[in-house]
């Protein structure tokens, strides 16, 4: 078996001489090779690679497509039967892949990711991802580790490998087979949340997404958009909207107006801390979204039929709301959440 380790790279020569080194040390073995996917860049990112580690496989797409445009175009160059989806800012460690393909076959999941850690905190799990992704009956994503913003230790925590919800795109595995039937990432999405829509449209075909809590990487995060970024929180309220509207059963304009009022009263909260800018990115995302319905409806569609094919996976839904949970009961570990309540 083929594994392709793949790093999309746009501009980011300081994070390639920081951490593709250790992708080049814990990646060595029979099966396994590392391409670096460039994203139109401007600085000597690929002089620099192709100089210093000339096995590395260099593909270039012309301009900046974002992640989900940049995978989608640089894997149609890429043969293998597994890819991995590696964060140009990610430190991996020892066995990290044979651990993973290993719970992959176990398990017998089409998507996995490793333990993400917190590069500047090693022993703190990192936002994106912790230890496996989950979601809320009103499609709040969260993770064993990390509860909105309340990031919890690592240690001794979450150490069995399980299926969940949705894998981290920091260092996302999954079948090559998988991504074509899926159509690899939805470029509508550009940046943030593209994952999360992967793997909830690899789950309505019937299959398994896992993490393997064996093996583990470093993530520093923040590398292309700060957390407190007001085009940041504009991608994630706009494509959490697109992801739900696609994938999401049942009456969608409920759903959606739902939303429409919870995300309002997140708006609210940033204007009570005087982040306008984040106030008026919700704002901007709705509206953008609300243009893009009729499109995203088609989507839907094929989603819906590929649902009636086969038994749609649920397994990671959480049947409660993890707003009123964290906010108003006061739960801040998942280990504080109720397990009967999980699909």
């Amino acid at each position: 078996m083929i594994t392709a380790v793949s790093i999309l790279n746009w501009n980011g020569i300081n994070h390639l001489k920081t951490f593709l080194p250790s992708v080049i040390e814990n990646s060595k073995g029979e099966g396994v090779k590392i391409v670096l996917i460039d994203n139109g860049s401007t600085d000597d990112s690929c002089e620099y690679v192709s100089s210093i580690y000339p096995e590395v496989q260099i593909i270039k797409n012309s301009i900046n497509l974002g992640y989900a445009g940049g995978y989608n175009e640089g894997l149609k160059h890429v043969k293998a039967d597994r890819f991995v989806l590696l964060n140009s800012d990610v430190q991996v460690t020892n066995g990290w892949i044979d651990s993973v393909n290993s719970t992959m076959a176990k398990l017998d999941l089409a998507v996995c990711a490793p333990r993400i850690l917190d590069y500047s905190s090693p022993t703190d799990f990192e936002y994106a991802g912790a230890a496996g992704g989950y979601i809320d009956s009103d499609g709040y994503m969260f993770c064993a580790g990390r509860i909105f913003n309340h990031i919890e230790s690592e240690a001794g925590k979450y150490l069995d490998d399980a299926e969940v919800f949705w894998a981290s795109g920091a260092a996302l595995f999954i079948n090559a087979q998988t991504w074509e039937e899926v159509g690899g990432l939805d470029e509508s999405f550009f940046a943030h949340m593209e994952e999360i829509d992967l793997c909830w449209r690899v789950k309505n075909r019937g299959q398994k997404v896992g993490v393997c809590n064996s093996s583990y990487v470093y993530h520093l995060g923040g590398g292309t958009l700060a957390k407190s970024s007001s085009k940041k929180v504009y991608l994630n309220f706009k494509n959490n909207l697109l992801l739900l509207l696609k994938n999401k059963n049942g009456f969608w304009p409920g759903f959606v107006l739902k939303r429409l009022i919870l995300d309002g009263i997140a708006a609210f909260r940033f204007i009570t801390k005087l982040e306008l800018a984040s106030a008026l990115a919700i704002l901007k995302a709705h509206l953008v979204f609300y243009i893009m319905i009729p499109s995203c409806l088609k989507k839907r569609s094929i989603e819906n039929s590929a649902k009636s094919l086969s038994k749609p996976n649920i397994k990671g839904l959480f049947n409660l709301s993890i707003i009123i949970e964290h906010f108003l009961k006061g739960k801040t570990s998942f280990s504080d959440l109720d397990i009967s309540r999980f699909n």
